[in-house]
């Protein structure tokens, strides 16, 4: 009523409008109409404020109980999250390819480019077959020893609720990353068959059953206290460590005359293509390691992972700059090759730490991966240890120093995450945080064990292959060197 008539009073007259004059009864009846309105809303967003995060809630707690429907819609939310993340780090391979041939020299162009589509190839079969079943299925503290071709495997992979094909697709892309870092130290006087053998031992055995150690069910360094959140070690340090030892097997390329006898690295054929590569390996981080969560409830623990994966890119590629500017073969000069590596090298770095520390933290382990490449690259040099990409100081040396920096700057803050998201009650304490010295012991005793283990056994095989006879020795005829890979080993050339 009060309305109707403050609109008949005020309505146009003509094409004037009257005044609306108000008793002092009117005044009190609209301010109270308002003001149980303003109450009402304040009502109805306390509610909201009450029930919305009951039904999005990623705070979760061990002895929280969830209904069939609510767990079913995690377990989905989180699948599709692994299966995303999955996608993304398969994505990598297109950048390695990149990195690889763009570092490589022109004509091992398409060497580079067959070998990791054939690494690709060969280890989607054997992670089917051997792979998944020795690193993640039930076994002993050593190995799994079932789900072979994926038989009897479970519905779902232990307690994280996803699918048993989810979380394997997912792990063929980290064991597919981990076959294409091998390559990296070994290009331009690898054969082709030398390859498909090496490729083989370390897909098929190396990665999965050493990898059992660390992250499969019952393995004797999970057991013991060893962690790794996204592969530092698991994957990057195997990786690095077993470049080294084909890089060590193989020898360096016909022609390569290295600093100290008065030569140095030959140039990369195409820059722009490797510094995409390093912008799409970046970018495939962001399934790499957020996606190691398995959780997408988890959401504050995936905002702080890729948070903290980008500042250790940053500053890794800026330490590694400015120290090859300052100190590196072109002294004075902003090098782009030292500048790539170091970003990789901040990326290695932070993925095992990264659900762990802040972003300070981030920041110094990442800066640290800067110089720990630049040093490791001018010490492969001085050894007369041929690494045309940089494979074993990125992947190898940060691998092992992201590992370790575990132990000095875990937070105090943040758990571990699960299903239904972090359980922030039993926070992970380095040294630098009051946490004392045990985290850092065993980090440094298990990343030294998997690096010592992955180095004898690659070796091994690596000497093996070499004693074989051509063409499945594992460096290619001096002939086919000279001539080139393209030609020798496929038959043709990337450029015309």
């Amino acid at each position: 009523m009060i309305f109707n008539n403050l609109f008949n009073r005020g309505k146009n007259v003509g094409s004037n409008t009257q005044l609306v004059h108000l008793s002092k009864s009117e005044k009190i009846k609209i301010g109270l109409t308002f003001f149980a309105g303003k109450i009402i809303g304040v009502i109805i967003l306390l509610i909201a404020m009450r029930i919305i995060p009951d039904l999005i809630a990623t705070k979760a707690y061990a002895g929280e109980t969830y209904t069939p429907h609510e767990t079913m819609l995690m377990d989905t939310a989180n699948t599709i999250w692994t299966l995303v993340a999955a996608f993304l780090v398969f994505g990598m391979q297109a950048g390695f390819v990149m990195l690889e041939a763009g570092f490589a020299r022109k004509r091992e162009t398409v060497n580079v480019l067959m070998e990791c589509i054939f690494d690709t190839c060969l280890c989607g079969l054997l992670f089917w077959a051997i792979g998944y079943a020795f690193m993640f299925s039930e076994g002993n503290a050593f190995i799994g020893y079932h789900w072979f071709f994926l038989q009897g495997a479970p519905a779902t992979y232990l307690a994280t609720g996803i699918p048993i094909l989810a979380h394997w697709i997912f792990q063929y892309a980290f064991a597919d990353t981990c076959s294409t870092i091998v390559s990296g130290a070994m290009i331009g006087r690898t054969s082709f068959r030398g390859d498909i053998l090496y490729s083989i031992g370390i897909t098929g055995f190396i990665y999965p059953i050493i990898g059992h150690w660390a992250w499969g069910p019952g393995g004797f360094l999970s057991v013991y206290g060893f962690w790794d959140f996204a592969g530092s070690t698991v994957v990057h340090t195997i990786g690095g460590i077993a470049s080294l030892a084909g890089a060590i097997v193989l020898g360096p390329r016909i022609g390569r005359i290295f600093k100290r006898d008065g030569g140095g690295m030959p140039p990369a054929h195409n820059l722009t293509l490797g510094a995409v590569g390093a912008f799409i390996l970046w970018f495939g981080w962001y399934g790499f390691n957020p996606g190691s969560t398995l959780s997408a409830v988890d959401m504050q623990g995936i905002g702080r992972v890729a948070a903290n994966t980008t500042l250790a890119a940053c500053s890794g590629g800026m330490i590694a700059m400015y120290l090859a500017l300052w100190f590196g073969p072109t002294k004075g000069k902003f090098d782009l090759g030292f500048t790539v590596n170091g970003l990789l090298g901040g990326l290695v770095a932070i993925t095992c730490p990264c659900y762990w520390v802040s972003p300070f933290g981030a920041v110094i382990i990442g800066a640290i991966a800067g110089l720990v490449v630049f040093i490791a690259t001018n010490m492969l040099e001085y050894l007369r240890i041929d690494d045309p990409i940089g494979a074993v100081p990125v992947h190898g040396a940060c691998g092992m120093w992201g590992t370790w920096s575990l132990g000095l700057f875990a937070s105090g803050e943040y758990g571990i995450t699960g299903p239904a998201g972090a359980d922030n009650s039993a926070p992970l304490t380095g040294l630098l945080y009051g946490g004392g010295t045990e985290l850092l012991i065993k980090q440094l005793v298990g990343n030294l064990t998997i690096a010592a283990a992955t180095f004898v056994i690659a070796f091994i095989l690596m000497w093996v292959i070499q004693k074989l006879p051509h063409p499945w020795k594992l460096r290619v005829e001096k002939e086919g060197e000279e001539a080139g890979l393209d030609i020798f080993e496929h038959g043709s050339e990337a450029y015309s």
